[in-house]
């Protein structure tokens, strides 16, 4: 038995088809195959039940791979103190993101990171919160980049910045002309809002409930741009984070108005495992973005 035999093992649990593991694993269906029949042959124990066209395993096999987990983790563990040796900010590091952060925030860090830290290999990966999370949990992400919420809370979280929200409205609403927005204001009225599983969705449905106002049962977006599209078209108002809003305040159909009492805003963190060795990385990276972001978003009062 060997590492390798542990992750064909964990790709096949986690694809439930041989072809898809083995891509996963770069290796050839037959190899993957081959290797977890010979692993149960060295164990004595059937990890899979061949009679069956699904991949389906046995108890001791489940018990294998729930084992086989905790192994790789402890792997990346040893290897991630074993990068300690040499420069902290080198090597591959993988970075999860949401999809209502990832797409706004990298084009402002991504030149900073590579002018700051050239040694550092990103590789950048995007999900809703509760995969991130998983991914984190399994030691597939080194560290995660999203809103806060109670999902992360037994990770590390190093905060990065308060992000405001913006009212978005039609080109043509009687609101248009407004600088500044009361969010009493929505009292009675109905909001555009984002599909299940985005966290920006319940943290903005927060502030527009207390406000009094309902959803749009009738459409939920699968993304911001969808989102902002749907109000260009005149099928409703809603709330955009800062980040994704362009400088002008008013673009292809869609104004922006600022929001106030209170301010509808989240916190980005960025979010890693206790224990981490690369506690160190994690912090100044943290610092880079901060330190960044804090130019492109309003000062706080």
């Amino acid at each position: 038995m060997n590492i390798r035999d542990l992750e064909y093992l964990v790709a096949l649990s986690e694809h439930k088809h041989f072809r898809k593991a083995a891509e996963a694993c770069f290796v050839s269906q037959p190899t993957l195959s081959g290797q977890i029949r010979k692993l149960e042959d060295e164990l004595g124990v059937a990890l899979l039940e061949r009679t069956s066209r699904k991949v389906l395993f046995t108890d001791a096999g489940l018990s294998l791979v729930a084992q086989a987990q905790k192994v790789l983790l402890e792997v990346k563990v040893l290897t991630e103190l074993a990068s300690q040796q040499g420069e902290s900010m080198s090597g591959p590091l993988h970075i999860g993101f949401i999809p209502t952060v990832g797409p706004y925030l990298l084009p402002h860090i991504i030149p900073q990171i590579k002018a700051n830290f050239p040694e550092l290999e990103l590789f950048l990966h995007e999900a809703q919160t509760h995969q991130l999370v998983k991914q984190l949990e399994e030691g597939k992400l080194d560290c995660i980049i999203l809103a806060a919420v109670e999902e992360t809370e037994p990770f590390i979280e190093l905060p990065l910045y308060h992000e405001p929200m913006v009212l978005a409205v039609p080109e043509d609403h009687p609101w248009s002309s407004l600088d500044c927005f009361d969010m009493v204001g929505l009292s009675g009225e109905t909001v555009l809002m984002l599909g299940d599983g985005h966290c920006l969705r319940d943290q903005a449905m927060g502030f527009c409930f207390a406000a009094g106002a309902t959803e749009d049962g009738s459409f939920k977006a699968t993304s911001l741009e969808t989102l902002r599209n749907m109000v260009a078209a005149g099928s409703g108002i809603t709330l955009l984070p800062q980040l994704a809003i362009p400088k002008e305040r008013q673009r292809d159909g869609v104004c922006y108005i600022t929001a106030e009492n209170p301010v509808p805003t989240r916190l980005i963190t960025l979010a890693y495992r206790p224990g981490s060795p690369l506690k160190a990385r994690y912090e100044k990276l943290a610092e880079l973005i901060q330190q960044h972001i804090a130019t492109k978003l309003p000062a706080d009062d």
